[in-house]
């Protein structure tokens, strides 16, 4: 059983299908269902919900002193707050994204946005604990519904510069509300809106999801598969379990000190993966059908679609017949378990290894945010430039050079101001934002709008494990450090050697990416 403290350590996750970018020009004729200019409002739409679901993903940890003091709530219950929502999320994933090919996806993110906005008014209301975990979910499920549907609007509504741009606003938000999502939850208690303290960083989501909500059906245009696919019950129960018998105990291993369930359950997870891997793959059609997007498949992408009855896979095996979608995953599960865990470090160090409080920790945090910025709004012009391969390398290395900057303010002046902390914060913001966008698209590109709702799912899923192994992985090395500011300076350094297993990984990318 945790202590009370090891309630209070901020156990972050990587942000809900953390996707996208600067994917390269299609063919030069558009798809005939493929709209010329899309609704104005449709990027507006899918990225306030993108931003939503990263930001509850961060501004919990900061509202977890607070809320744990008003409703009495023990170490357990205060991580299951923050385990319940990763949780949900993951085992949702693949799922969701055939959900939104069979019914449509615009059908199911307004689901998906409807049912978040609700239960974040269920957070925020929460009488007691039990209730809040409950409604935390919901709010998993709910972000679920929505994650792969969004990359999949944008990869079947933009083509050509406009999708790598809308690609690089998509990461952009995510990257906001990550790495602002602290000192947003920081400003929100600090200023203790009509007394509702910690509950407003989740009240905050009630009017913003009410506008999203109601510009959906006039903003977003409805696409699904061709023909709409059958769900797969057996595929569905078994990466369902196989994504909850592998998360869970990623999520509470650290805090429990792995007890034997947790064993037993990683040991289970990676039997049902296999399971779950032999049954798509017999249920993938046998044919040599190509899975790179052509103008001719492009053109399906729209259309209404008719329900053959057949059970398709949830997952087309043949989408790792593509060089572009089998190493792109692996640079985002790369990335990924970087990213969540440096992010889990860095707060303890500030908060517990620095003494700062949520607010002074997220002031601390926008040194990446100013970084991040800079290089985010231009991540589309930079590939276009030097092409994806390149663009992602060029910000793994950048990483790489902020946290060895960090190793060495830790190292060279452990006990000088916190400040000290920002030029590596700030060069490893420049990577990230050269990082995010790309090496999504990269995973995309060359996907059939057809399956575009498939692969959306694995890509969500892919960053959501990165990131919960990422965090147990690391826990591993600062928690065994023992001192603080050691224990961070290892941790750094370990991150800085992931960073060039994704510049390595991104070697066996094609390099017409």
């Amino acid at each position: 059983m945790s202590t009370a403290l090891d309630a209070r350590r901020p156990a972050m996750a990587p942000p809900a299908a953390a996707p996208t970018t600067a994917a390269p020009p299609d063919p030069p004729t558009a798809a005939p269902n493929t709209p010329a200019t899309p609704p104005r409002g449709l990027l507006p739409v899918v990225l306030t919900a993108t931003f939503m679901t990263a930001l509850d993903v961060f501004v919990v940890n900061v509202a977890l002193p607070s809320l744990q003091a008003d409703l009495g709530a023990g170490p357990a219950a205060v991580q299951w707050v923050m385990a319940g929502f990763s949780l949900a999320l993951a085992a949702g994933l693949v799922t969701a994204g055939r959900l939104g090919d069979r019914y449509g996806r615009r059908r199911v993110f307004g689901l998906g946005l409807a049912l978040f906005t609700l239960a974040s008014a269920g957070c925020g209301f929460a009488p007691t604990a039990a209730a809040l975990v409950g409604a935390r979910v919901v709010q998993g499920l709910s972000a679920a519904l929505m994650g792969p549907q969004v990359l999949a609007i944008l990869r079947t509504a933009f083509s050509g510069a406009a999708q790598a741009r809308a690609f690089a606003r998509y990461g952009l938000t995510m990257g906001v509300g990550a790495v602002f999502g602290q000192l947003i939850g920081g400003l929100l208690i600090r200023a203790d809106l009509f007394g509702l303290g910690w509950r407003s960083c989740f009240l905050i989501n009630l009017p913003i999801g009410l506008v999203a909500l109601a510009m959906v059906r006039r903003s977003l245009p409805e696409s699904r598969a061709p023909q709409r696919p059958g769900l797969d019950p057996v595929g569905v129960l078994l990466v369902s379990t196989a994504m909850t018998a592998l998360v869970l105990p990623l999520i509470q291993g650290p805090q429990l000190g792995w007890p034997l369930w947790t064993v037993l359950c990683l040991g289970a997870s990676l039997v049902l993966l296999a399971a779950f891997a032999v049954h798509q793959h017999r249920a993938t059609p046998r044919d040599t059908t190509a899975t790179t997007a052509t103008t001719a498949n492009a053109a399906t992408a729209t259309t209404a679609g008719t329900d053959t009855g057949n059970t398709t896979p949830l997952v087309d095996t043949r989408l790792f017949h593509s060089r572009a979608f089998s190493a792109g995953v692996l640079a985002q599960l790369a990335f990924w378990l970087g990213q969540g865990s440096f992010f889990l470090v860095l707060a303890l160090h500030l908060q517990f290894g620095r003494g700062l409080d949520a607010l002074g920790a997220g002031l601390v945090f926008t040194a990446i945010g100013l970084g991040y910025l800079i290089t985010s709004n231009t991540t589309h012009r930079v590939t276009a430039r030097l092409g994806g391969r390149r663009t992602i390398t060029v910000g793994g290395l950048l990483m790489t050079a902020g946290l060895g900057l960090l190793a060495l303010a830790v190292y060279g002046v452990a006990d000088g101001t916190v400040w000290w902390l920002a030029p590596g914060l700030f060069v490893d913001g420049l990577g990230m934002g050269l990082v995010i966008a790309p090496v999504t698209a990269v995973v995309l590109e060359g996907v059939e709008p057809r399956l575009a709702g498939s692969a959306a799912g694995v890509v969500s899923t892919v960053q959501q494990v990165g990131g919960a192994l990422g965090i147990a992985l690391i826990g591993l090395v600062y928690y065994g450090a023992g001192d603080p500011t050691a224990a961070f300076g290892r941790s750094v350094l370990v991150l800085a050697v992931l960073e060039l297993v994704l510049v390595g990984l991104v070697r066996l990318l094609p390099r017409r990416t």
